[in-house]
């Protein structure tokens, strides 16, 4: 029987373990999915499967630096009290290495990856989950790697991570830039990057307040402009003032243009 995508799915959301194993319990059982959870939990998956469901909205950010390489990753687990613990702290800054090494294309790459003892990330993940009694997941992660950039991480505590990638300048202006974006929450690099229907929500938002301020078309026409330029500057990381600038005028497309860079990628995690 031949194992569709929405099969290995659903097994996944039953078990939460990862693609390969739910895969290979499905072939194991014919493609049937009672039998495969059933399969899993007598390979002492019960455990885990069994927690699977809880929701897991606590959890840490780290990030693991190489030489030309950066990754950041999240794992959460169900409290913060868990968080802060070691064992769960070191599982996480292993997962970390593991994405920095590994170089997987994709989650399920990464939670396949190797990570101690032989066995992957995921395998380890469910033993974390048998011994501290929360649910753990590795939510998602993102690695840079270039051969001639300049990248930069910054963590806000453990919950706000960067990474952040330039063409030009040096490492302390892309830490700089880092933290930038920590603080201000730019939704990209410049306004072209902006999603069409972002702009378009924001233009209809626009209008809608003219009009019910009483202007005039014409007039209301030139305010939508106006206020759909500022929010795009407002929320775009070249538009913005530079959070360090003392006086509170200098724009981060300044502050890069002055040092001779430019932003390659960015990627911000909230927590």
């Amino acid at each position: 029987m031949s194992i569709s995508a929405a099969m290995v799915k659903e097994l996944r959301e039953r078990t939460g373990s990862g693609m390969m194993e739910c895969k290979k319990a499905l072939t194991e059982t014919g493609g049937d999915i009672e039998a495969a959870v059933e399969l899993m939990r007598k390979q002492g998956l019960a455990k885990a499967d069994k927690k699977a469901g809880r929701t897991a909205a606590e959890g840490t950010l780290v990030v693991a630096a190489g030489d030309k390489a950066v990754a950041l990753v999240e794992v959460n687990c169900e409290t913060d009290f868990v968080a802060k613990g070691d064992e769960f702290q070191g599982f996480a800054a292993a997962v970390a290495a593991s994405a920095l090494t590994a170089s997987p294309a994709d989650l399920d790459a990464l939670l396949a990856a190797p990570l101690a003892d032989g066995k992957s990330v995921d395998e380890i993940r469910r033993e974390k989950v048998a011994k501290i009694g929360e649910n753990i997941a590795v939510r998602r992660f993102v690695r840079y790697a270039t051969s001639g950039g300049v990248l930069a991480s910054y963590l806000h505590g453990s919950r706000i991570g960067v990474l952040v990638e330039l063409d030009g300048g040096d490492e302390m202006l892309a830490k700089d830039v880092a933290m930038h974006i920590a603080a201000s929450r730019p939704l990209c690099v410049s306004p072209e990057q902006v999603p069409a229907e972002v702009v378009e929500k924001e233009r209809e938002i626009a209008l809608a307040n003219a009009v019910n301020e009483g202007k005039s078309p014409e007039i209301a026409a030139k305010m939508v402009e106006g206020r759909v330029r500022k929010f795009l500057n407002e929320n775009t990381l070249l538009g913005q003032v530079f959070i360090r600038d003392p006086e509170g005028k200098q724009t981060v497309a300044a502050l890069l243009k002055g040092r001779g860079a430019s932003v390659v990628a960015f990627t911000r995690y909230e927590l």
